[in-house]
């Protein structure tokens, strides 16, 4: 059985919605998976500005925090958050940054790897985030598997060939139905590729 671990950080709900569909979508493909959010690092100041976020991270309390093992006992990995400036949110940043003994091993190399990611915004930085996370990893010596366009439901959810992506407007939990089906699928490919990966 293929091993995926769903790394993300959520906010509001947007990127939170997103990892459970590519989870459901990596399952559905026959791979054990291990859903995993990353800590929550922002001030309780910072979060109680805001009740939509102080409501999500209560509402998640009972999924499990990701550690390095996580990606040890992965075959391939998916990593979500939402766009912080065109780039992911230093609370995921954070976590990639405790992977060091994993890259230097080279546990991380030769997995499958997707992204994902959410922004108030269409073009909030949706593809700029997700290329960013390419660029780690390229770094670990994964190999990335986005979806591209290889089907064509990936089009009805705007069509971002790097991975799947929320226009949040500024909502909560505001995921469309086309974008979860696009995660779905996304969580399928990274599952299917990862098992050609593995041999």
């Amino acid at each position: 059985m293929t091993n995926i671990a769903v790394v993300y950080y959520s906010a509001t709900g947007n990127t939170h919605q997103l990892a459970q569909a590519v989870a459901e979508g990596a399952q559905e493909a026959g791979a054990d998976v291990r859903l995993r959010r990353v800590p929550e690092t922002a001030p309780d100041a910072a979060i109680d500005s805001n009740p939509a976020w102080r409501a999500h991270l209560d509402q998640v309390s009972d999924v499990e925090i990701a550690t390095p093992d996580d990606l040890a006992w992965a075959d391939g990995y998916a990593f979500g958050t939402p766009t912080r400036f065109g780039t992911p949110s230093a609370q995921l940043k954070g976590f990639i940054d405790t992977l060091g003994g994993l890259w230097a091993n080279g546990t991380l190399a030769n997995k499958g790897a997707t992204a994902f990611t959410s922004a108030q915004n269409t073009h909030g930085g949706n593809e700029s985030t997700i290329l960013t996370l390419f660029n780690v990893f390229s770094h670990f010596g994964a190999v990335i598997v986005p979806p591209g366009y290889t089907d064509p439901l990936l089009f009805a959810a705007g069509g971002n060939p790097y991975g799947a992506s929320v226009p949040s407007s500024g909502n909560a939990a505001a995921a469309s139905d086309e974008a979860l089906t696009a995660a779905r699928y996304q969580g399928r490919r990274l599952a299917e590729m990862t098992a050609k990966i593995r041999g």
